[in-house]
């Protein structure tokens, strides 16, 4: 029996099917990052002890606890933003620039996790302040994108009535729109980030990625690095760069969801059809081959004397 036809009688609802393969979604895509970097990490673990080990045996002044004393002191360092290289100064992250960033990345929900605030002042500020700038970002953007989504139709409906073709002018004006959004959020950010983080062209754009999607894994921060020295439009770039590639990624998720709905709908359009069909001949087939009828009675001629 075929699948389509299994699930039209057993009556599954359709959330239930989602949820499915929701769940096989990310069960798959478990084991393929077990595969993936579950070697690699073990490989980096022992890697770390041969260090530590080779570590002792060079500085023999450095036992245990002084060694766990100098990783807490890296550790501090590097959640505050500071070298531990040469004895320069520095401000560290909390300074106005990334300051306003790490605020853009609270509303935005990102939270790269590589700064947080530590005063019990600014614990409960940042409490309050996502819970005001959170659902303001969410409004912010959906306007933003509806005002994208506005401009594309217009330009849609020009083209449209220059050409006289629908269906082709809307493809090409989408078409368009997401190859100059793919330009100008992922591939001009990746060209700054190479050079003046010193990323490769894959890690840019993994960043790029993480960011606007707001997975926020934290392993790639740009404007973090405390031995490199950024210039001031460097941050405003990125706080820009953030909340337009937000709106835009948001819209061509909303078509991607769009997408996945219609099609949906569509196949549970073909199985209900079917099913109905398959019922109409069910019905008609009864209906060309009656049963036994009632045989009549036989009339006998009347007798004659």
């Amino acid at each position: 029996m075929r699948m389509k036809e299994m699930l039209s009688l057993a009556h599954v609802p359709s959330i239930l099917v989602l949820g499915v393969v929701y769940v096989a979604y990310v069960l798959i895509g478990g084991v393929i990052f077990w595969k993936l970097e579950g070697e690699l990490g073990q490989k980096g673990v022992s890697d770390l002890l041969q260090k530590k080990e080779k570590l002792l045996l060079s500085y023999t002044c450095l036992d245990q606890d002084g060694l766990e004393e100098v990783a807490e002191v890296a550790q501090q360092a590097s959640k505050a933003g500071l070298s531990l290289k040469g004895n320069q100064t520095s401000d560290g992250f909390w300074k106005f620039t990334s300051s306003a960033v790490f605020a853009a990345t609270v509303v935005t929900t990102i939270g790269y996790g590589n700064m947080s605030p530590s005063s019990t002042a600014g614990q409960i500020f940042c409490v309050f302040f996502a819970l005001i700038g959170i659902p303001l970002n969410v409004v912010v953007l959906n306007r933003v994108g509806k005002y994208m989504l506005a401009v594309g139709r217009k330009i849609s409906d020009f083209l449209e009535g220059k050409s006289g073709r629908k269906k082709c002018t809307r493809f090409f004006v989408h078409l368009v729109s997401y190859i100059c959004g793919a330009l100008l959020f992922f591939i001009m950010p990746m060209l700054v980030f190479q050079q003046h983080e010193g990323w490769t062209y894959s890690q840019a754009i993994y960043y790029c990625f993480i960011t606007l999607s707001t997975i926020g894994f934290g392993d790639l921060v740009a404007d973090s690095n405390p031995d490199k020295n950024y210039p001031d439009w460097y941050s405003v770039l990125m706080a820009s760069w953030i909340f337009f590639g937000l709106a835009w990624l948001a819209l061509v998720i909303n078509h991607s969801s769009d997408i996945l709905e219609r099609l949906n709908s569509h196949f549970k359009q073909h199985w209900c059809g079917e099913r109905e069909e398959e019922e109409e001949e069910e019905a008609r087939g009864a209906g060309d081959h009656p049963g036994p009828q009632p045989e009549e009675e036989v009339k006998k001629p009347p007798e004659t004397q």
